[in-house]
Protein backbone atom coordinates (compact mmCIF):
# COMPACT_ATOMS: atom_id res chain seq x y z
CA UNK A 1 0.00 0.00 0.00
CA UNK A 2 2.73 2.48 0.43
CA UNK A 3 3.78 2.06 -3.28
CA UNK A 4 0.05 3.40 -3.89
CA UNK A 5 0.50 6.79 -1.68
CA UNK A 6 3.50 7.61 -3.90
CA UNK A 7 2.50 7.48 -6.83
CA UNK A 8 0.66 10.72 -6.32
CA UNK A 9 3.94 12.81 -5.93
CA UNK A 10 5.68 11.13 -8.32
CA UNK A 11 2.87 11.92 -11.34
CA UNK A 12 2.47 15.33 -10.04
CA UNK A 13 5.69 16.35 -9.83
CA UNK A 14 6.45 15.31 -13.07
CA UNK A 15 3.56 16.16 -15.08
CA UNK A 16 2.28 18.95 -12.83
CA UNK A 17 4.81 21.13 -11.92
CA UNK A 18 8.16 20.49 -14.20
CA UNK A 19 8.61 23.63 -16.54
CA UNK A 20 6.56 23.26 -20.13
CA UNK A 21 9.26 23.12 -21.80
CA UNK A 22 11.42 20.86 -20.40
CA UNK A 23 9.01 18.28 -19.73
CA UNK A 24 7.56 18.30 -23.72
CA UNK A 25 11.63 17.61 -24.22
CA UNK A 26 11.40 14.83 -20.96
CA UNK A 27 8.85 13.43 -22.22
CA UNK A 28 9.04 12.92 -26.36
CA UNK A 29 12.36 13.42 -26.90
CA UNK A 30 12.84 9.58 -26.12
CA UNK A 31 9.94 8.45 -27.76
CA UNK A 32 10.86 10.93 -30.85
CA UNK A 33 14.77 9.04 -30.74
CA UNK A 34 13.24 5.68 -30.96
CA UNK A 35 10.48 6.22 -33.46
CA UNK A 36 13.28 8.09 -35.67
CA UNK A 37 15.33 4.42 -34.93
CA UNK A 38 12.20 2.62 -35.77
CA UNK A 39 11.86 5.01 -39.54
CA UNK A 40 15.38 4.31 -40.01
CA UNK A 41 14.85 0.44 -39.81
CA UNK A 42 11.61 -0.04 -42.22
CA UNK A 43 13.72 2.44 -44.68
CA UNK A 44 16.83 -0.16 -44.27
CA UNK A 45 14.59 -3.30 -44.30
CA UNK A 46 13.43 -2.43 -48.07
CA UNK A 47 16.81 -0.89 -48.26
CA UNK A 48 17.62 -4.64 -48.60
CA UNK A 49 14.62 -5.79 -50.31
CA UNK A 50 14.91 -3.66 -52.86
CA UNK A 51 18.96 -5.29 -53.51
CA UNK A 52 17.02 -8.89 -54.01
CA UNK A 53 15.26 -6.65 -57.56
CA UNK A 54 12.44 -4.23 -58.00
CA UNK A 55 9.33 -7.32 -57.45
CA UNK A 56 10.27 -7.73 -53.88
CA UNK A 57 10.55 -3.88 -53.09
CA UNK A 58 7.07 -3.87 -54.93
CA UNK A 59 5.75 -6.66 -52.84
CA UNK A 60 6.60 -5.47 -49.38
CA UNK A 61 5.35 -1.89 -50.94
CA UNK A 62 2.16 -3.43 -51.54
CA UNK A 63 2.36 -5.08 -48.11
CA UNK A 64 1.30 -1.52 -46.82
CA UNK A 65 -2.67 -1.46 -46.29
CA UNK A 66 -2.65 -4.69 -44.16
CA UNK A 67 0.63 -3.27 -42.48
CA UNK A 68 -0.99 -0.56 -41.63
CA UNK A 69 -4.33 -1.80 -40.38
CA UNK A 70 -1.96 -4.00 -38.08
CA UNK A 71 -0.35 -1.22 -36.56
CA UNK A 72 -3.32 1.10 -36.42
CA UNK A 73 -5.30 -1.37 -34.02
CA UNK A 74 -2.36 -1.51 -31.84
CA UNK A 75 -1.52 2.23 -31.63
CA UNK A 76 -5.17 3.52 -31.46
CA UNK A 77 -5.93 1.09 -28.62
CA UNK A 78 -2.75 2.61 -26.58
CA UNK A 79 -4.13 6.13 -27.91
CA UNK A 80 -7.09 4.94 -25.91
CA UNK A 81 -5.56 3.48 -23.22
CA UNK A 82 -2.54 5.88 -23.11
CA UNK A 83 -5.71 8.83 -22.58
CA UNK A 84 -7.84 7.50 -20.27
CA UNK A 85 -4.69 6.03 -17.87
CA UNK A 86 -2.93 9.54 -17.79
CA UNK A 87 -6.74 11.24 -16.96
CA UNK A 88 -6.93 8.72 -13.80
CA UNK A 89 -3.61 9.64 -12.64
CA UNK A 90 -3.77 13.17 -12.94
CA UNK A 91 -7.44 12.94 -10.70
CA UNK A 92 -5.55 10.57 -8.28
CA UNK A 93 -7.61 7.58 -9.29
CA UNK A 94 -4.85 4.94 -9.11
CA UNK A 95 -7.43 1.90 -8.69
CA UNK A 96 -9.34 3.16 -12.23
CA UNK A 97 -5.65 3.54 -13.38
CA UNK A 98 -5.07 -0.22 -12.56
CA UNK A 99 -8.33 -1.58 -14.61
CA UNK A 100 -7.43 0.55 -17.52
CA UNK A 101 -4.47 -1.15 -17.84
CA UNK A 102 -5.71 -5.09 -16.93
CA UNK A 103 -8.51 -4.31 -19.86
CA UNK A 104 -6.31 -2.83 -22.31
CA UNK A 105 -4.10 -6.01 -22.26
CA UNK A 106 -7.90 -8.31 -23.11
CA UNK A 107 -8.42 -6.27 -25.56
CA UNK A 108 -4.51 -6.93 -27.12
CA UNK A 109 -5.18 -10.28 -26.82
CA UNK A 110 -8.26 -10.09 -28.87
CA UNK A 111 -6.83 -8.06 -31.06
CA UNK A 112 -4.04 -10.60 -31.95
CA UNK A 113 -6.53 -13.43 -32.20
CA UNK A 114 -8.41 -11.35 -35.13
CA UNK A 115 -4.80 -10.81 -37.41
CA UNK A 116 -3.69 -14.35 -36.95
CA UNK A 117 -7.47 -15.15 -38.56
CA UNK A 118 -6.40 -12.92 -41.01
CA UNK A 119 -3.12 -13.80 -41.74
CA UNK A 120 -3.98 -17.02 -41.80
CA UNK A 121 -7.20 -16.11 -44.87
CA UNK A 122 -6.56 -13.20 -45.97
CA UNK A 123 -3.18 -12.03 -47.52
CA UNK A 124 -3.37 -14.34 -50.79
CA UNK A 125 -6.62 -12.47 -52.07
CA UNK A 126 -5.51 -9.34 -50.68
CA UNK A 127 -2.51 -9.35 -53.22
CA UNK A 128 -4.48 -11.41 -56.33
CA UNK A 129 -6.77 -8.02 -56.58
CA UNK A 130 -3.55 -6.09 -56.92
CA UNK A 131 -1.76 -7.98 -59.59
CA UNK A 132 -4.47 -9.60 -61.35
CA UNK A 133 -2.28 -12.64 -61.79
CA UNK A 134 -0.21 -11.06 -64.22
CA UNK A 135 3.44 -11.43 -61.61
CA UNK A 136 3.72 -14.64 -59.82
CA UNK A 137 6.88 -14.06 -58.45
CA UNK A 138 5.58 -10.86 -56.77
CA UNK A 139 2.82 -13.00 -55.68
CA UNK A 140 4.75 -14.83 -53.91
CA UNK A 141 7.28 -12.57 -52.55
CA UNK A 142 4.41 -10.64 -51.28
CA UNK A 143 2.21 -13.85 -49.81
CA UNK A 144 5.28 -14.81 -48.11
CA UNK A 145 6.02 -12.12 -46.78
CA UNK A 146 2.73 -10.38 -45.09
CA UNK A 147 1.47 -13.99 -43.99
CA UNK A 148 4.77 -13.89 -41.46
CA UNK A 149 4.52 -10.49 -40.19
CA UNK A 150 0.55 -11.05 -39.64
CA UNK A 151 0.41 -14.29 -38.54
CA UNK A 152 3.17 -13.87 -35.98
CA UNK A 153 2.19 -10.50 -34.94
CA UNK A 154 1.52 -11.49 -30.90
CA UNK A 155 5.24 -9.80 -29.97
CA UNK A 156 3.92 -5.79 -32.16
CA UNK A 157 1.19 -6.11 -30.15
CA UNK A 158 2.70 -6.70 -26.68
CA UNK A 159 5.19 -4.45 -27.79
CA UNK A 160 2.41 -2.13 -27.83
CA UNK A 161 0.88 -2.74 -24.38
CA UNK A 162 3.76 -2.46 -22.47
CA UNK A 163 5.31 0.67 -24.11
CA UNK A 164 1.94 2.64 -24.35
CA UNK A 165 1.90 1.78 -20.24
CA UNK A 166 5.35 3.36 -19.48
CA UNK A 167 4.44 5.91 -21.77
CA UNK A 168 0.71 7.00 -19.75
CA UNK A 169 3.01 6.79 -16.97
CA UNK A 170 6.08 9.25 -17.69
CA UNK A 171 8.85 6.58 -18.08
CA UNK A 172 9.31 7.32 -21.46
CA UNK A 173 12.97 6.46 -21.39
CA UNK A 174 12.10 2.78 -20.58
CA UNK A 175 9.82 2.89 -24.17
CA UNK A 176 12.55 4.48 -25.84
CA UNK A 177 14.75 1.75 -24.63
CA UNK A 178 12.56 -1.08 -25.56
CA UNK A 179 11.97 0.62 -29.14
CA UNK A 180 15.36 0.68 -30.00
CA UNK A 181 16.26 -2.83 -28.71
CA UNK A 182 13.68 -4.10 -30.93
CA UNK A 183 14.82 -1.73 -33.88
CA UNK A 184 18.62 -2.58 -33.57
CA UNK A 185 17.89 -6.04 -33.42
CA UNK A 186 15.98 -6.10 -36.82
CA UNK A 187 18.75 -4.12 -38.58
CA UNK A 188 21.30 -7.09 -37.56
CA UNK A 189 19.16 -9.24 -38.41
CA UNK A 190 17.84 -7.85 -41.96
CA UNK A 191 20.94 -8.76 -44.16
CA UNK A 192 21.63 -12.20 -42.22
CA UNK A 193 18.38 -13.63 -42.96
CA UNK A 194 17.55 -12.00 -46.19
CA UNK A 195 21.07 -12.89 -47.58
CA UNK A 196 21.79 -15.84 -45.44
CA UNK A 197 24.94 -14.71 -43.65
CA UNK A 198 27.00 -16.55 -41.19
CA UNK A 199 26.08 -19.58 -42.95
CA UNK A 200 22.59 -19.34 -42.32
CA UNK A 201 20.43 -20.21 -45.34
CA UNK A 202 19.11 -17.58 -47.52
CA UNK A 203 15.66 -16.68 -46.79
CA UNK A 204 15.17 -13.15 -49.39
CA UNK A 205 11.79 -11.45 -48.64
CA UNK A 206 11.01 -13.99 -46.12
CA UNK A 207 14.15 -13.20 -43.98
CA UNK A 208 12.96 -9.55 -43.87
CA UNK A 209 9.57 -10.61 -41.96
CA UNK A 210 11.48 -13.11 -39.59
CA UNK A 211 13.95 -10.01 -38.77
CA UNK A 212 10.85 -8.24 -38.33
CA UNK A 213 9.14 -10.47 -35.69
CA UNK A 214 12.06 -11.41 -33.85
CA UNK A 215 12.69 -7.40 -33.29
CA UNK A 216 9.22 -7.11 -32.47
CA UNK A 217 9.57 -9.63 -29.74
CA UNK A 218 13.10 -8.70 -28.30
CA UNK A 219 10.89 -4.73 -28.08
CA UNK A 220 8.28 -6.75 -26.33
CA UNK A 221 10.48 -8.36 -23.72
CA UNK A 222 12.50 -5.17 -22.94
CA UNK A 223 9.40 -3.14 -22.34
CA UNK A 224 7.87 -5.97 -20.43
CA UNK A 225 10.54 -6.21 -17.97
CA UNK A 226 10.87 -2.56 -17.72
CA UNK A 227 7.07 -2.31 -16.42
CA UNK A 228 7.83 -4.68 -13.74
CA UNK A 229 10.94 -3.35 -12.55
CA UNK A 230 10.41 0.72 -12.84
CA UNK A 231 6.36 1.00 -13.23
CA UNK A 232 4.98 1.06 -9.58
CA UNK A 233 2.09 3.50 -11.33
CA UNK A 234 0.52 0.44 -12.21
CA UNK A 235 -0.04 -2.51 -10.78
CA UNK A 236 -0.96 -5.02 -13.42
CA UNK A 237 -2.23 -8.57 -12.78
CA UNK A 238 -4.90 -10.13 -14.19
CA UNK A 239 -5.95 -12.38 -10.81
CA UNK A 240 -10.24 -12.47 -10.60
CA UNK A 241 -9.98 -10.22 -13.72
CA UNK A 242 -13.15 -9.65 -15.54
CA UNK A 243 -13.59 -7.40 -18.23
CA UNK A 244 -15.59 -4.19 -17.29
CA UNK A 245 -17.43 -3.04 -20.04
CA UNK A 246 -17.57 0.80 -19.05
CA UNK A 247 -13.69 0.77 -19.06
CA UNK A 248 -13.53 -0.98 -22.29
CA UNK A 249 -15.94 1.25 -23.97
CA UNK A 250 -14.32 4.24 -22.47
CA UNK A 251 -10.67 3.20 -23.87
CA UNK A 252 -12.21 2.61 -27.27
CA UNK A 253 -14.38 5.76 -27.25
CA UNK A 254 -10.93 7.45 -27.63
CA UNK A 255 -8.84 4.11 -29.66
CA UNK A 256 -11.59 3.58 -32.07
CA UNK A 257 -11.99 7.09 -33.89
CA UNK A 258 -7.71 6.59 -33.98
CA UNK A 259 -7.94 3.39 -35.23
CA UNK A 260 -10.18 4.35 -37.51
CA UNK A 261 -8.12 7.26 -38.35
CA UNK A 262 -4.69 5.12 -39.07
CA UNK A 263 -7.26 2.49 -40.83
CA UNK A 264 -7.97 4.91 -43.32
CA UNK A 265 -4.30 5.04 -44.32
CA UNK A 266 -4.90 1.28 -45.08
CA UNK A 267 -7.57 1.90 -47.53
CA UNK A 268 -6.23 4.93 -48.84
CA UNK A 269 -2.91 2.98 -50.04
CA UNK A 270 -4.52 0.05 -51.19
CA UNK A 271 -6.72 2.05 -53.05
CA UNK A 272 -3.82 4.38 -54.60
CA UNK A 273 -2.46 0.91 -55.42
CA UNK A 274 -4.78 -0.40 -57.68
CA UNK A 275 -4.59 3.90 -59.40
CA UNK A 276 -1.07 3.65 -59.60
CA UNK A 277 -0.86 -0.60 -60.80
CA UNK A 278 -2.84 0.50 -64.38
CA UNK A 279 0.39 2.87 -65.25
CA UNK A 280 3.09 0.08 -64.27
CA UNK A 281 4.77 -1.78 -60.84
CA UNK A 282 7.14 0.34 -60.93
CA UNK A 283 5.18 3.45 -60.15
CA UNK A 284 3.91 1.46 -56.93
CA UNK A 285 7.36 0.58 -56.32
CA UNK A 286 7.81 4.44 -56.48
CA UNK A 287 4.87 4.78 -53.73
CA UNK A 288 6.24 2.45 -51.22
CA UNK A 289 9.37 4.42 -51.30
CA UNK A 290 7.68 7.67 -50.53
CA UNK A 291 5.73 5.74 -47.53
CA UNK A 292 9.10 4.36 -46.91
CA UNK A 293 11.39 8.35 -46.42
CA UNK A 294 8.43 10.28 -45.24
CA UNK A 295 8.22 8.10 -42.56
CA UNK A 296 11.19 8.86 -41.68
CA UNK A 297 10.72 12.70 -40.98
CA UNK A 298 6.98 12.11 -39.82
CA UNK A 299 7.38 9.43 -37.00
CA UNK A 300 9.99 11.40 -34.53
CA UNK A 301 6.42 14.10 -34.81
CA UNK A 302 4.33 10.97 -34.28
CA UNK A 303 7.25 10.37 -31.29
CA UNK A 304 6.14 14.10 -30.21
CA UNK A 305 2.51 13.17 -30.46
CA UNK A 306 3.21 10.11 -27.90
CA UNK A 307 4.91 11.99 -25.34
CA UNK A 308 2.59 15.08 -25.61
CA UNK A 309 -0.44 13.27 -25.16
CA UNK A 310 -0.47 12.01 -21.64
CA UNK A 311 0.83 15.76 -20.48
CA UNK A 312 -2.17 17.10 -22.13
CA UNK A 313 -4.39 14.35 -20.84
CA UNK A 314 -3.20 14.86 -17.75
CA UNK A 315 -3.18 18.92 -16.99
CA UNK A 316 -6.56 18.78 -18.53
CA UNK A 317 -7.91 16.15 -15.68
CA UNK A 318 -5.98 18.30 -13.32
CA UNK A 319 -7.33 21.67 -14.65
CA UNK A 320 -4.18 22.93 -15.88
CA UNK A 321 -5.32 25.23 -19.10
CA UNK A 322 -1.73 27.25 -19.11
CA UNK A 323 0.58 24.18 -19.10
CA UNK A 324 -2.30 22.39 -21.77
CA UNK A 325 -1.79 25.42 -24.07
CA UNK A 326 2.28 26.12 -23.44
CA UNK A 327 2.43 22.08 -24.64
CA UNK A 328 0.90 22.69 -27.63
CA UNK A 329 2.56 25.76 -28.32
CA UNK A 330 6.16 24.13 -28.47
CA UNK A 331 5.17 20.65 -29.75
CA UNK A 332 3.90 22.30 -33.38
CA UNK A 333 7.43 24.79 -33.21
CA UNK A 334 8.99 20.88 -33.10
CA UNK A 335 7.01 19.28 -35.41
CA UNK A 336 7.46 22.42 -38.08
CA UNK A 337 11.40 21.98 -37.66
CA UNK A 338 10.91 18.15 -38.60
CA UNK A 339 8.75 18.33 -41.36
CA UNK A 340 10.55 21.55 -42.76
CA UNK A 341 13.99 19.36 -42.93
CA UNK A 342 11.46 16.46 -44.91
CA UNK A 343 10.33 19.23 -47.05
CA UNK A 344 14.06 20.33 -47.86
CA UNK A 345 14.90 16.50 -48.80
CA UNK A 346 12.30 15.94 -51.04
CA UNK A 347 12.88 18.68 -52.63
CA UNK A 348 16.48 19.05 -53.04
CA UNK A 349 17.81 15.14 -52.92
CA UNK A 350 14.98 13.32 -54.30
CA UNK A 351 17.33 11.51 -56.73
CA UNK A 352 19.87 10.77 -53.56
CA UNK A 353 17.18 9.47 -51.32
CA UNK A 354 15.66 7.16 -54.30
CA UNK A 355 19.10 6.14 -54.99
CA UNK A 356 19.14 4.28 -51.63
CA UNK A 357 16.30 2.05 -52.97
CA UNK A 358 18.54 0.40 -55.93
CA UNK A 359 16.65 2.85 -58.12
CA UNK A 360 16.36 1.88 -61.89
CA UNK A 361 16.27 4.68 -64.32
CA UNK A 362 12.34 3.96 -65.04
CA UNK A 363 11.81 4.20 -60.82
CA UNK A 364 13.88 8.02 -61.40
CA UNK A 365 12.55 9.12 -63.75
CA UNK A 366 8.61 8.21 -61.94
CA UNK A 367 10.10 9.02 -58.63
CA UNK A 368 11.72 12.33 -58.55
CA UNK A 369 8.85 14.29 -59.67
CA UNK A 370 6.73 12.53 -57.67
CA UNK A 371 8.50 13.36 -54.47
CA UNK A 372 9.54 16.94 -55.22
CA UNK A 373 5.11 17.19 -55.88
CA UNK A 374 4.56 15.36 -52.83
CA UNK A 375 6.94 17.28 -50.78
CA UNK A 376 5.13 20.47 -50.42
CA UNK A 377 2.48 18.28 -47.94
CA UNK A 378 5.21 18.93 -45.96
CA UNK A 379 5.01 22.78 -44.83
CA UNK A 380 1.02 22.00 -43.98
CA UNK A 381 1.18 18.43 -42.38
CA UNK A 382 3.11 19.50 -39.33
CA UNK A 383 -0.32 21.40 -37.89
CA UNK A 384 -2.33 19.13 -38.82
CA UNK A 385 -0.94 16.38 -36.78
CA UNK A 386 -0.46 18.36 -34.19
CA UNK A 387 -3.91 19.18 -33.98
CA UNK A 388 -5.06 15.51 -34.04
CA UNK A 389 -3.19 14.86 -31.54
CA UNK A 390 -5.36 17.80 -29.09
CA UNK A 391 -8.17 16.27 -30.28
CA UNK A 392 -7.43 12.53 -29.08
CA UNK A 393 -6.44 14.15 -25.75
CA UNK A 394 -9.20 16.00 -25.06
CA UNK A 395 -11.49 13.19 -25.50
CA UNK A 396 -12.45 14.40 -29.47
CA UNK A 397 -10.87 11.79 -31.07
CA UNK A 398 -14.03 11.82 -33.15
CA UNK A 399 -12.45 15.24 -34.84
CA UNK A 400 -8.89 13.62 -35.57
CA UNK A 401 -11.33 10.49 -37.11
CA UNK A 402 -12.98 13.17 -39.57
CA UNK A 403 -10.12 15.26 -40.60
CA UNK A 404 -8.55 11.84 -41.39
CA UNK A 405 -11.37 10.50 -43.48
CA UNK A 406 -11.95 13.88 -45.46
CA UNK A 407 -8.55 13.97 -45.89
CA UNK A 408 -7.52 10.40 -47.51
CA UNK A 409 -11.04 9.27 -48.89
CA UNK A 410 -12.92 12.50 -49.40
CA UNK A 411 -10.04 14.27 -51.31
CA UNK A 412 -7.04 12.32 -51.66
CA UNK A 413 -8.46 9.08 -53.47
CA UNK A 414 -10.79 11.03 -55.94
CA UNK A 415 -8.51 13.63 -56.28
CA UNK A 416 -5.81 11.16 -57.43
CA UNK A 417 -8.16 8.99 -59.75
CA UNK A 418 -9.44 11.98 -61.51
CA UNK A 419 -5.73 13.34 -62.36
CA UNK A 420 -4.84 10.09 -63.21
CA UNK A 421 -7.17 10.24 -66.13
CA UNK A 422 -6.96 13.89 -66.87
CA UNK A 423 -3.25 14.23 -66.69
CA UNK A 424 -1.57 11.36 -66.17
CA UNK A 425 1.28 9.39 -63.76
CA UNK A 426 2.61 12.63 -63.07
CA UNK A 427 -1.03 14.38 -61.89
CA UNK A 428 -1.61 11.81 -59.34
CA UNK A 429 0.80 13.06 -57.21
CA UNK A 430 -0.47 16.70 -56.39
CA UNK A 431 -3.67 14.97 -55.20
CA UNK A 432 -1.19 14.72 -51.71
CA UNK A 433 -0.95 18.47 -51.24
CA UNK A 434 -3.89 19.32 -52.12
CA UNK A 435 -5.43 16.95 -49.79
CA UNK A 436 -3.48 18.57 -46.86
CA UNK A 437 -4.66 21.82 -47.68
CA UNK A 438 -8.33 20.52 -46.96
CA UNK A 439 -6.70 19.00 -43.91
CA UNK A 440 -5.68 22.38 -42.73
CA UNK A 441 -9.02 24.03 -43.55
CA UNK A 442 -10.96 21.77 -41.10
CA UNK A 443 -8.57 21.05 -38.24
CA UNK A 444 -8.84 25.04 -37.85
CA UNK A 445 -12.69 25.16 -37.69
CA UNK A 446 -12.02 22.17 -35.12
CA UNK A 447 -9.19 23.83 -32.97
CA UNK A 448 -11.90 26.72 -32.91
CA UNK A 449 -14.64 24.65 -31.45
CA UNK A 450 -12.29 22.90 -29.31
CA UNK A 451 -10.98 26.10 -27.86
CA UNK A 452 -14.56 27.46 -27.19
CA UNK A 453 -16.26 24.39 -25.75
CA UNK A 454 -13.55 22.83 -23.63
CA UNK A 455 -10.05 24.78 -23.18
CA UNK A 456 -11.38 28.49 -22.28
CA UNK A 457 -13.91 26.88 -19.83
CA UNK A 458 -11.20 25.46 -17.92
CA UNK A 459 -9.96 28.38 -15.07
CA UNK A 460 -6.51 30.05 -15.50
Amino acid sequence: MKQDTNTAPIAENKMGTMPVGKLVLNMSLPMMISMLVQALYNIVDSVFVAMLSENALTAVSMAFPLQTLLIAVGAGTGVGMNALLSKSLGEKNFEKADLTARNASFLYCLSYLLFLILGLTAVRPFYASQTHGSNPELLKFGIDYLSTVMIFSFGLFAQFFFERLLTSTGKTIFSMTSQLCGAITNIILDPVLIFGLFGLPKMGVTGAAVATVIGQCVACIVAGICNHKFNPEVHLTLRGFHPDLKIIGTIYAVGVPSIIMQSISSVMTYSMNLILVNFSFTATAVFGVYFKLQSFFFMPVFGLNNGITPIIAYNYGARHRKRMLQTVKISMLIAFCFTFIGFLAFEGIPQVLLGFFSASEDMLAIGVPALRIIGFHYLIAWFCIIAGTVFQSLGKAIFSMVVSIMRQLVVLVPAAYILSKLGGLHAVWWSFPIAEVFSLIVSVIFLIVINRTIIQKIPE
